[in-house]
């Protein structure tokens, strides 16, 4: 039993450090608010999170 709550941890953690679990709650949100709209793929959300990204400037140190 341990050894299952520990690897649900660490698969959690990488999943939180690489970003994965964002386009999953990016997923369930957009089906949430736009249901008839078709989810993007993940190469269309990392483009749109980048240049999001990008159009905030003032958020960032350099």
């Amino acid at each position: 039993m341990r050894i299952r709550y520990w690897v649900r941890a660490v698969r959690w953690y990488l999943r939180e450090l690489t970003g994965e679990a964002d386009y999953d709650r990016h997923c369930e949100r957009h089906r949430r608010h736009h249901p008839l709209a078709p989810v993007p793929t993940r190469r269309e959300y990392q483009v749109l999170r980048t240049r999001h990204q990008e159009a905030r400037t003032h958020s960032r140190c350099c």
